[in-house]
C-alpha cells in the first residue's frame, strides 16, 4: 500500500511540477479588440441548464445583432455536455466537445450536474472543474452588488488550484484512512492576487482583501497570504488587509463592517462558499453569474448548479434565469462591450424594484424563463 500511496503522490507532484512550466511560457492576455470576429461558444449543459442558456443566448443576440449582422460576432452552439454523453464516455468533458469548445474565443455556458456518491452516474470529475483546467480558466470572477444595503463586492476565487486540484484523485488508504491533496502554486497565486489588485486599480477601488486560514493551513494559506503581501507593495495606493475565512463568513453578515469590502481574493474553496453566501444579500444563487478567466479562453455561467428535479417535475421552464443573464452581462464586458453589459445589468438591477416586473418562483405560480427574458429585452 505505501509504494501505491507513493507512486500516485508522486505523479501528482509530476502532473503540477509539469503545469509550473506551462504557466510559465504563457504569454499575455487575449486582446478582442485584435480579433476579426468573437466567437462565442454556447453550451447548454444539463438539467435547467439549457432553457435559461437558451434566453440567455436570445438576449445577447438582441443586444448584439449589429455586430452579429456584420460578421464580426458569431454565436456557435456546442451539445454534448450533458451528463448523459458524459457518462457515457466517462469523461468530465468528451474530447469531440472540448474540441469544439476550444474553436470559440469566450463560452457561455449552462450548469453541468456533477455525480456524487449514491448517483446513478459513474464518479467523473466535474466539467466545471475540468474545464479550468483544460482552458486554464484561473480566475473565477463573481460579482455581488446591493446599492441599498452598501455592498458592491468582487470576488477573485482562484480557479485552478487547492482543494479542488485533484479533488477526484484523493485515496482511500483502508477502512480508516483517507487523504486527499492540496496544491498551491507560485505562479497560480501570483496572477490571480495580481489580476484582482489591477481591477482595483482599473475601477478606482481602495481596497483589497485576501481571504485565508493560514494560521492554521501554515503552507498552502501561508504561502497565498505571503504572495498577497509581496504583490501589494506593487500597489501603494490600495489598502491591502486580509481576515480568516470563518470570521468572514460572520462579516460578510454584520451590516456595520459588510459595506467595507470591496475586492476579495481567495484561494479555491473559500471562494467557492464564501460567493455563495454573498449571492444571498442579492436574492439567492439564482441570480449571481460568474466568469471563469484565463489569457486565452473566458467562460461565463450560473453559479448554482442543474437542478435535476426541476426538470423531473416538469417546472423547468420556470427556471430563473437571472444567473445566466448575469453572466452574459459579465461577457459582454469581457468582450469589450462594456456600454452593452452596463445596459444589461441596469435592466436587471431595475427589474428588482419595479412592481410590474415577472416574478419567478420557479412553479406555475410564478412567470417563465422566456417571459422574464422577455421584459429584460424590454427594458434594454
Amino acid at each position: 500500500m505505501n509504494k501505491e500511496f507513493s507512486a500516485h503522490f508522486e505523479a501528482l507532484l509530476e502532473a503540477q511540477l509539469k503545469r509550473i512550466e506551462e504557466m510559465k511560457a504563457q504569454g499575455d492576455f487575449l486582446d478582442y479588440s485584435s480579433l476579426d470576429k468573437i466567437i462565442i461558444g454556447v453550451c447548454g449543459g444539463d438539467g435547467i441548464g439549457p432553457r435559461i442558456t437558451a434566453e440567455s443566448r436570445r438576449v445577447l443576440e438582441h443586444l448584439l445583432s449589429d455586430k452579429v449582422a456584420a460578421g464580426k460576432v458569431e454565436f456557435r452552439d456546442i451539445d454534448g455536455l450533458t451528463i448523459e454523453h458524459r457518462a457515457e464516455t466517462l469523461s468530465a468533458v468528451p474530447d469531440d466537445v472540448l474540441a469544439e469548445i476550444k474553436k470559440c474565443h469566450v463560452i457561455l455556458k449552462g450548469p453541468t450536474t456533477t455525480p456524487r456518491k449514491g448517483d446513478k452516474w459513474p464518479n467523473i470529475e466535474s466539467a466545471n472543474v475540468a474545464l479550468r483546467k483544460a482552458l486554464d480558466l484561473f480566475a473565477n470572477v463573481r460579482p455581488v452588488s446591493v446599492p441599498e444595503q452598501g455592498i458592491d463586492w468582487r470576488f477573485f476565487r482562484e480557479n485552478t488550484e487547492g482543494a479542488y486540484a485533484a479533488g477526484s484523485q484523493g485515496i482511500r488508504i483502508n477502512d480508516d484512512l483517507g487523504v486527499d491533496f492540496t496544491f498551491v502554486t507560485s505562479q497560480g497565486t501570483d496572477r490571480i492576487i495580481r489580476l484582482a489588485f489591477e481591477y482595483a486599480k482599473a475601477a478606482g477601488k481602495p481596497r483589497v482583501t485576501a481571504v485565508t486560514k493560514a494560521n492554521i493551513i501554515k503552507t498552502t494559506d501561508g504561502m497565498f497570504l505571503d504572495a498577497f503581501y509581496r504583490i501589494a507593495k506593487e500597489y501603494p495606493d490600495i489598502a491591502a488587509d486580509d481576515w480568516y475565512i470563518d470570521i468572514m463568513t460572520a462579516k460578510l453578515v454584520d451590516e456595520k463592517r459588510r459595506r467595507d469590502f470591496s475586492v476579495l481574493v481567495l484561494p479555491n474553496l473559500y471562494g467557492d462558499i464564501l460567493t455563495d453566501e454573498a449571492a444571498e444579500f442579492q436574492g439567492g444563487v439564482g441570480t449571481a453569474g460568474s466568469a471563469n478567466i484565463g489569457k486565452r479562453y473566458a467562460m461565463f455561467e450560473a453559479i448554482h448548479g442543474s437542478a435535476p428535479r426541476m426538470v423531473d417535475e416538469g417546472r423547468d421552464i420556470y427556471a430563473d434565469p437571472c444567473s445566466m443573464l448575469r453572466a452574459s452581462a459579465m461577457l459582454l464586458e469581457h468582450i469589450g462591450e462594456v456600454a452593452l453589459a452596463q445596459k444589461l445589468t441596469g435592466a436587471l438591477d431595475a427589474a428588482a424594484s419595479d412592481p410590474s416586473a415577472p416574478v419567478i418562483t420557479g412553479r406555475s405560480t410564478g412567470a417563465t424563463c422566456a417571459e422574464y427574458a422577455d421584459y429584460i429585452m424590454s427594458r434594454l
